[in-house]
């Protein structure tokens, strides 16, 4: 027993004088600046249509459709009194009025030009003849171009829970 109790503290000896292992301190990483900026919720990542592709997502919708989608475009015009809504190009000169749910959140106001990935509903909807002149004020447009606004019209909508803003 007592050769025992000898090994057991030459063993607690052996195992506690042990070359401490020192390693290399870590560098902290760079933080990279993100290439975007986001607005709303966050954009979940999966298909994304493409801004040629746009055309044939609106073709393929009646009103009173909607179509929970994500796609990618340019942004045509944005909302000049707060940023509250924007157009967003689509193929053959066309647009889309992107408006954000709830009335949740806003987009910077200088963003016209810059491509955007938005997710949220489509759908076609009739846009009364007031509500066409409020927004062309809101943008900004003329008193003259404000005054040829006449009648309702169906046009593209879409309602974005979440905005991806590229640099």
């Amino acid at each position: 027993m007592k050769y025992f109790n000898i090994f057991l503290v030459i063993l607690a000896l052996l195992s506690g004088c042990k070359e401490a292992k020192t390693e290399a301190p870590v560098p902290a990483e760079v933080a990279e600046e993100p290439s975007f900026v986001l607005a709303g919720a966050p954009v979940s990542e999966g298909e994304v249509y493409r801004q040629s592709e746009l055309d044939q997502v609106f073709a393929d919708l009646q009103p009173g459709d909607s179509l929970n989608t994500r796609f990618e475009a340019e942004v045509a015009e944005v909302c000049q009194s707060k940023g509250c809504w924007m157009r967003v190009n689509l193929p053959n000169d066309e647009t889309v009025m992107v408006r954000f749910k709830d009335y949740g959140f806003f987009v910077p106001k200088d963003i016209s030009g810059k491509k955007v990935i938005v997710e949220g509903k489509a759908f076609i909807s009739e846009v009364p003849e007031e509500e066409r002149r409020h927004m062309a004020e809101d943008a900004g447009a003329a008193d003259s171009v404000i005054a040829q606004i006449r009648g309702s019209e169906f046009q593209n909508g879409f309602e974005a829970t979440g905005v991806r803003i590229f640099k």
